[in-house]
């Protein structure tokens, strides 16, 4: 079998994905003369969906470019902002990203997210049949090939991850249009048919009311509305 090597260079901003011995300067890397450089790439850590641009020698190259000895390749980060033709911009997040699907719907950013595990094949078919971007933190979920479309999340911070997703796709925002819950579209609703769902103060306290038109909760300016406020007056500074 080919043992021949290639030189590869990995872009800092991909530096966490690879071995540390690799996350500075070219080093070298043993191919089979078989191997797709999409492959070689991913074998190393590192997922297709955070890479940009491939380069051969200089020269641009799909990942499904077969290296040969001597080559020397440069993986470069996917430009911000990514651009993702074929569908409206949506997305579909892991189990474990609850929180920030909450903060994407509370800006009015259309994301399906299940509370409950449904397993990788599930969710790479989701994305693919729904033409949603997959969000995780998970590189294997991230490798599955029915994806349509996917991102790594590269935070453990709410606040980072939304940042992070926003200033990466810049999807449009529109506020206070979505339940956090379902993700259903929001619309006026009053006192009365929301009643079933209010306590004696609430009652009282409020009379703007907001109701989810798919699963029928219902929403007001309630106690924790300042914190929420404060996140979209953020969102709307740096990215509206």
């Amino acid at each position: 079998m080919n043992t021949a090597e290639i030189r590869v260079e990995v872009a800092p901003e991909l530096a966490l994905f690879v071995p540390h011995a690799r996350r500075t300067g070219t080093h070298p890397l043993a191919v089979d003369g078989v191997s797709t450089l999409g492959h070689v790439i991913e074998s190393l850590g590192v997922p297709l969906t955070e890479v940009g641009a491939l380069e051969v020698d200089g020269r641009q190259v799909p990942a499904g470019h077969v290296p040969t000895a001597g080559e020397s390749v440069s993986v470069r980060a996917v430009r911000r902002p990514q651009q993702v033709p074929g569908a409206p911009l949506r997305f579909l997040l892991d189990v474990h990203l609850g929180t920030l699907a909450r903060r994407l719907r509370l800006l009015g950013v259309d994301t399906a997210y299940e509370s409950t595990d449904i397993g990788d094949p599930a969710l790479s078919a989701r994305s693919a049949a729904e033409k949603r971007v997959l969000l995780s933190r998970d590189r294997g979920l991230l490798r599955r090939r029915e994806l349509w479309a996917g991102a790594y999340v590269y935070s453990t911070s709410p606040d980072d991850q939304l940042h992070d997703v926003l200033d990466r796709f810049i999807p449009e925002l529109r506020p206070w249009t979505r339940c956090t819950a379902c993700n259903g579209l929001l619309r006026k609703a009053t006192k009365e048919e929301v009643a079933d769902q209010l306590k004696g103060g609430t009652q009282k306290s409020y009379d703007v009311f907001a109701q989810c038109t798919e699963c029928g909760r219902a929403y007001w300016k309630g106690a924790h509305h300042q914190q929420l406020e404060a996140i979209v007056e953020r969102a709307l500074a740096e990215f509206a």
